[in-house]
């Protein structure tokens, strides 16, 4: 019989969690700590591409040379692309993640240019590298978005029960991003839609793990978490300049809190289209137990 042998990295990695572990394990208060900071590497892990690319965008602005023989924007669209398929070619994304991807830079990309056209923001540097108003970059931060909701679903083994129908959320998905066009010349439904939202999903929960114990959350509130960590995101995004809203054209400032609300919709959108190819799972845990986790 042949017996494995780990490597000495693996080897060393695996002693660490385990003294680790042993640690957590003597005090609630370390276990807290360390379950905390387990949950804060899994999710920068999830958000990897959309991490390295908000990396590129401010690190560029900040040293970005004058007189470069490349425009910025043209750079950031080159280095997305290169991210992409570094992640591939490492195998720290899958085939079907990639799909996700060219789905959400698609369907960003098309909302770009409309946006646009109505003057909602934009782009202040030239490039060549653009269709448009809009550069080729842009598409990329939506698929950043597609790329951490298919990511964080694998990285932190996320089921579901109560889940709607995929019809149910494909039609409210599909009104959703109606919603972002039609609202410049109709009535917007956004209040009507966070109501069918609160309505569809709000018996649903998720169950995910981040150390070694199964925790539940609704899925209301995890959409509203992950909004508001967009919502950040965004505010470094537009500080490095790779958008600016009219308030921002005499300087940086703070994007309004009332974006929380477009955000939470796209995240609406964001689900259904990653459930198209990852069709969400169904827990086994019964939802009284996760209740008594969270």
């Amino acid at each position: 019989m042949i017996v494995a042998r780990r490597l000495p990295l693996e080897a060393l990695g695996r002693r660490w969690l385990t003294h680790a572990e042993a640690w957590a394990d003597r005090s609630p208060w370390r276990g807290a700590a360390y379950e905390f900071l387990w949950f804060g590497l899994k999710q920068a892990w999830a958000c990897l591409f959309g991490g390295l690319l908000l990396a590129l965008i401010v690190g560029t602005f900040l040293f970005w040379p004058e007189g470069a023989p490349v425009s910025r924007y043209d750079f950031l669209v080159v280095g997305a692309v290169a991210i992409q398929v570094g992640m591939l070619a490492l195998k720290l994304e899958s085939r079907d993640e990639a799909v996700v991807i060219l789905m959400f830079h698609v369907a960003g990309t098309v909302m770009e240019l409309f946006k646009t056209a109505q003057g909602s923001w934009v782009y202040p540097e030239d490039s060549l590298l653009r269709i448009g108003a809009v550069p080729l970059f842009s598409g990329f931060m939506y698929a950043a978005v597609g790329s951490y909701i298919a990511r964080v679903q694998r990285v932190f083994h996320i089921r579901v029960r109560g889940y709607p129908p995929f019809w149910m959320t494909a039609v409210l998905a599909a009104a959703v991003y109606v919603n972002f066009f039609a609202h410049h010349w109709l009535w917007d439904a956004r209040w009507l839609l966070f109501a069918a939202t609160a309505l569809i999903f709000g018996r649903g929960w998720f169950w995910f793990t981040t150390d070694r114990r199964r925790r539940g959350m609704p899925l209301l509130l995890g959409y509203v978490l992950v909004a508001l960590f967009i919502w950040f995101a965004e505010n470094l995004a537009t500080f490095g300049r790779a958008w600016t809203y009219p308030s921002q054209a005499a300087g940086w400032t703070m994007v309004g809190l009332e974006k929380l609300g477009s955000w939470f919709l796209l995240m609406i959108l964001s689900i259904v289209l990653v459930s198209i190819v990852h069709r969400p799972e169904e827990e086994d845990q019964p939802l009284a137990s996760a209740r008594t986790a969270t």
